[in-house]
């Protein structure tokens, strides 16, 4: 039983090995046994699923000393597409084994559980989605960080395996988030969303409804994100404006209380008659922006889609009103900011005022 435990604690491994610049070396021999070993946790998956007791230690071993998004017993029936996953997402991967890695996804060996099609099928809408939600531009990104966004894809898959299995292993979704490091488990998170946007509005016969509200997983993200002020606040404060704008954009949801958050936070500003700018209070915290963020933040707005930039601007405008609807600068940060979004739309040829 012990070996069989050792065997299993590998996985998490595995993986890891398999989206680093470790493949660099593998030949087609080296990926033949690593499909091998994903095969081999598959079936240990189909062994012993009905045997609780077993897959409550199996279950607990894998998640053994982890850094990343914890591991579950479903993970080991799912481990040849979460293996294809992130091969398929490594460039580092030679030529050679990666010929031999599509060929085994067309064509897998007989005994193979999943159909072959089905799972390159599934693999494939998933890069694909993953890959138009990139920012433009990627051949521009230096290779430190092309390497830091293809970890953040493959992170969001497994939680994705996670929180879908999160019956089978006895642990609902809230359980299995909060068990994430911090704060990295937020960009995992956003990332998870946007895929699984992508894979939403790509899927033919989706309901509005279905649009609006999205897939199950993501829902169930967006409830534990939502479901905390703290939560929330740490999320919108280490994501980008352009971002949250994106996230926005695809989750209504999400929108309302992002631009709460904005509008709290740029309340916290004072002026400085003497520098004539806007400035943090006394006493900084993690919760405050600074002028130059805020403008920023709500630039994002301007530039997204029409229903977020009808909503940002009539938000400033109803707060330039509560502050008096002074006209001059320096007296309101919401005035403030709205000429100097007027100006920018001046310059684009536009008006917002």
């Amino acid at each position: 039983m012990e070996t069989l435990l050792w065997q299993v604690e590998q996985l998490a491994g595995l993986l890891a090995v398999s989206r680093s610049g470790q493949v660099r070396d593998w030949d087609p021999p080296t990926l033949d046994r690593a499909l091998q070993w994903g095969r081999y946790f598959q079936h240990l998956h189909g062994r012993f699923r009905a045997h609780p007791r077993l897959r409550a230690a199996l279950g607990q071993r894998l998640r053994r000393g982890q850094q990343g998004p914890p591991l579950g017993f479903g993970h080991l029936g799912r481990c040849p597409e979460l293996l294809g996953l992130a091969l398929l997402g490594n460039r580092a991967l030679p030529p050679a084994a990666c010929h031999r890695l599509l060929r085994s996804l067309l064509l897998p060996p007989s005994d193979q559980a999943t159909p072959g099609p089905c799972s390159l099928s599934l693999l494939a809408r998933r890069r694909a989605a993953a890959q138009l939600l990139l920012p433009p531009s990627p051949a521009q990104a230096r290779p430190e960080e092309l390497e830091q966004e293809q970890s953040l894809r493959t992170e969001a898959q497994l939680l994705l395996s996670r929180l879908q299995e999160d019956e089978e292993e006895e642990q609902g979704p809230a359980g299995v988030l909060e068990d994430l490091p911090r704060p990295r488990v937020y960009w995992v998170l956003a990332a998870l969303l946007l895929e699984q946007a992508g894979d939403n509005a790509g899927r033919e016969g989706a309901s509005w409804a279905e649009h609006r509200e999205g897939p199950r997983p993501a829902a169930a993200v967006l409830s534990w994100l939502l479901g905390d002020p703290g939560r929330l606040s740490v999320f919108c404060r280490l994501l980008p404006g352009s971002l949250l704008v994106a996230l926005s954009a695809r989750y209504p949801q999400l929108g309302t209380p992002y631009l709460h958050l904005l509008t709290s936070w740029g309340s916290r500003l004072r002026y400085d008659p003497l520098s004539g700018q806007w400035a943090s209070s006394r006493c900084p915290s993690e919760d405050e922006l600074s002028w130059e963020e805020l403008r920023e933040r709500f630039s994002c707005f301007m530039r997204g889609p029409a229903p977020l930039r009808e909503a940002a601007l009539a938000s400033l405008k109803n707060l330039k009103i509560q502050d008096g609807d002074f006209e001059v600068c320096g007296l309101s940060v919401w005035t403030d900011l709205l000429l100097e979004m007027d100006f920018r739309a001046l310059r684009a040829g536009l008006s917002i005022i």
